[in-house]
């Protein structure tokens, strides 16, 4: 897995660069994403890019869709596999409306569908596996999708760049002291509760799933501003939960506030916890990067427990008995 994450950087400029043809749809003012694990992780990048537009955008990560859907929405699914039966179930409903719809997916019975039904479709290689191929469909769509995203070419080639000067830092090609990801990995034990402020949300969703992928350990999330009205109380007493605060140099003013009293919050009750700071840029720049750094540390982390980060062998169980119960 880590020779992938090793060329992530390459993998972005390939996919970005590839003769995948941009589609417009024209004026569109509600999109929904689909998708599930990593693919929704993809989801929720394009929802924090969108989130200063007048486009309406949801993330669905199940079986229906929104009852806000009508023909005049669009739907995209992503489903590295092409058989994430949540997924192509939403595609299915979405056709059945007469939505508009694109589809991503490494051929499976996505894409068979999508040729049936004469649908829009890009057919991208899985790179290893869905979490590895993370930036191969990322940037495979935003090439696609690059005619209505508020995001030039200048913003994604300098996403990239800053890939490619992080991979310095953080990869397998580095394995002293001076990689911060190894820090960091050496730093995480018992359960991380990740807080993240509004926009990071693709970040830090994305570092708890790879933590219990790669890891195969529990991780929790919050937003910063909802945890200061519940979450905090349970700091009340002692805990083997490890605070993450996952910040950008840019939040919110009153974000900023929140960060600076949780920081005194947890040093007057002698609470261990790590900080992670985004780079500047745009938004995907820093979820980007922010991705890379913190997918890479788990990798780590499972190299120092002795675990292989490959296998996840409760969902391929899981996805055996929901195949078998269909028979």
């Amino acid at each position: 897995m880590h020779e992938i994450y090793d060329i992530w950087p390459d993998i972005s400029h390939e996919q970005y660069e590839s003769d995948l043809q941009p589609i417009d749809f024209g004026d569109i003012s509600h999109v929904v994403f689909a998708g599930m694990g990593g693919s929704g992780a993809i989801s929720d990048i394009f929802a924090s890019i969108l989130s200063k537009t007048n486009i309406h955008v949801e993330v669905i990560k199940g079986y229906l869709l929104p009852k806000t859907v009508n023909r005049n929405s669009l739907v995209i699914t992503t489903s590295v596999s092409g058989n994430t039966e949540e997924t192509l179930n939403i595609l299915k409903s979405a056709n059945n409306l007469k939505c508009k719809t694109l589809s991503f997916s490494d051929n499976g019975k996505m894409e068979k569908y999508c040729i049936d039904n004469k649908l829009n479709h890009r057919k991208i290689s899985k790179i290893h596996s869905p979490r590895a191929s993370f930036p191969a469909f990322l940037f495979s769509m935003l090439r696609v999708l690059e005619p209505f995203l508020p995001i030039n070419t200048i913003d994604i080639k300098d996403s990239i760049k800053r890939l490619e000067k992080q991979k310095k830092e953080i990869s397998s090609e580095n394995l002293t002291d001076t990689n911060p990801a190894i820090n960091f990995a050496k730093w995480i034990t018992d359960i991380p509760v990740i807080y993240y402020p509004w926009g990071f949300q693709a970040a830090a969703i994305r570092f708890k799933n790879s933590l219990q992928e790669n890891t195969k350990m529990h991780a929790m999330t919050e937003d910063i501003i909802e945890t200061c009205h519940n979450g905090i109380v349970a700091w009340d007493k002692e805990s083997k939960v490890k605070p993450i605060l996952i910040q950008g140099d840019n939040d919110y003013i009153k974000t900023k506030e929140r960060w600076k009293i949780i920081r005194e919050f947890f040093v007057e009750r002698n609470v261990d916890y790590y900080e992670i700071h985004s780079v500047n840029g745009s938004i995907l720049s820093k979820l980007i990067n922010l991705i890379y750094f913190l997918d890479y540390t788990t990798i780590y982390r499972a190299v120092l427990s002795e675990i292989n980060p490959t296998p996840v062998i409760p969902i391929d169980l899981l996805k055996t008995k929901l195949e078998l119960n269909k028979y």
